[in-house]
């Protein structure tokens, strides 16, 4: 076959399997690991009976399958709810918000890798939509772009509530990228370059970036490295928190102070669409930690190196790589039912002044160390 209709033919079913097929559906069962989750720290049951009715032999009988099917239920509601759009809103910006909020997040999927590579038809094909060599600097140029989705949602809104909502959140997005993108660059450095997928071959070729070669140990130079490698891992962690406005830095839609914030006029599916972003951008956060972080599809033990002999290595290493991202989750899940939200002039002091000195100051400590290193 033409190599480059396979090129095509792997491009669409790669944006159609990860996109459409794998990150939509875990956006939805996120929802539902989120109201499992929380149960069980509140020692309740959460979700469990939506189910399958059916008849067998004259009996009525519930297969309830854990809830599982919950997801479909709700989706299913936000379709069918009437579409409410109140007349004293700014339409246009009012419609177009909630496509702001969810787009960014499911465009940055495109450069995570999800594998290494399969071959099909003798081609080798890698398991990511667009390989380039500028990945984390697409992730955060596009990413930025869903503050303006909610922005537009508070202001056109015509609703104090929103509007303050929607200040917030814009004032904390700005804040916490200017965080997010310093604690990044002694990650970079270490690496010499911004392409994940070369990102993640290195870390299955040398250990993952917080750990050690597996049977090596750490050297004196990866120990020395080690700490402001962690406090990047702390900071962009954190930082992913507030980005993604997630417990305990949601003061853009606290019910308490602003009764849902940005998106209080809002209902059925574009309310949804809110709900979707904030899932799929803590997934693709989640991700990118991953990938960064802890070898993204890499297995370690020494094991991609046999695995990479097979054909289909890759949907091991998919595999692989999508456990790391939902023991991610359920620690995004788990902090937003532990701790209690911050007050707005603490979320913004730690912002400024703690991880914005910290992150630059990283920056020069992991220059210095590679420095004398080399």
């Amino acid at each position: 076959m033409d190599p480059f209709l396979i090129l095509i033919i792997s491009t669409l079913i790669k944006i159609i399997g990860f996109t459409f097929m794998l990150t939509l559906p875990m956006v939805a069962y996120s929802v539902y690991a989120e109201r499992r989750v929380s149960a069980i720290i509140q020692d309740r049951v959460g979700p469990n009976r939506t189910g399958i009715p059916l008849t067998l032999f004259g009996f009525k009988k519930d297969l309830h399958f854990a809830g599982l099917l919950q997801p479909l239920a709700d989706g299913l509601k936000f379709f069918l709810k009437e579409e409410h759009t109140p007349a004293h809103v700014r339409k246009f910006f009012f419609w177009i918000a909630p496509v702001l909020t969810i787009v960014p997040a499911l465009l940055t999927l495109a450069v995570i890798p999800f594998g290494s590579s399969v071959t099909v038809f003798g081609e080798s094909i890698k398991l990511v939509i667009a390989d380039i060599d500028a990945g984390p600097l697409f992730i955060f140029a596009i990413a930025s772009l869903s503050v303006y989705g909610i922005t537009f949602a508070g202001w056109a809104s015509n609703n104090k509530y929103s509007f303050f909502g929607g200040v917030r959140s814009c004032a904390q997005m700005i804040s916490y990228e200017i965080a997010l993108g310093l604690s990044i660059i002694p990650v970079l450095m270490v690496f010499g370059q911004l392409n994940l997928s070369d990102i993640v071959q290195y870390q299955a070729d040398h250990g993952w970036l917080l750990l050690p070669l597996w049977g090596e140990g750490l050297s004196t130079e990866r120990m020395v490295l080690l700490i402001p490698l962690i406090i990047s891992f702390i900071v962009f962690t954190i930082s992913i928190f507030a980005e993604t406005n997630r417990m305990p830095f949601d003061l853009p839609e606290c019910e308490t102070e602003l009764v849902g914030g940005y998106h209080t006029e809002y209902s059925a599916m574009k309310f949804a669409l809110f709900f979707m972003g904030e899932y799929a951008a803590m997934i693709v956060g989640s991700a990118l930690i991953v990938t960064l972080f802890f070898g993204g599809w890499s297995i370690g033990f020494g094991a991609d190196a046999y695995v990479a002999e097979l054909a289909f290595g890759g949907l091991i290493h998919l595999g692989v790589f999508l456990a790391k991202v939902i023991a991610f989750i359920i620690f995004f899940i788990w902090v937003r039912w532990t701790l209690p939200r911050f007050r707005y002039d603490q979320l913004m002091r730690l912002g400024w002044i703690v991880f914005f000195e910290l992150a630059l100051v990283n920056v020069f400590i992991t220059a210095g160390i590679m420095m004398l290193i080399n």
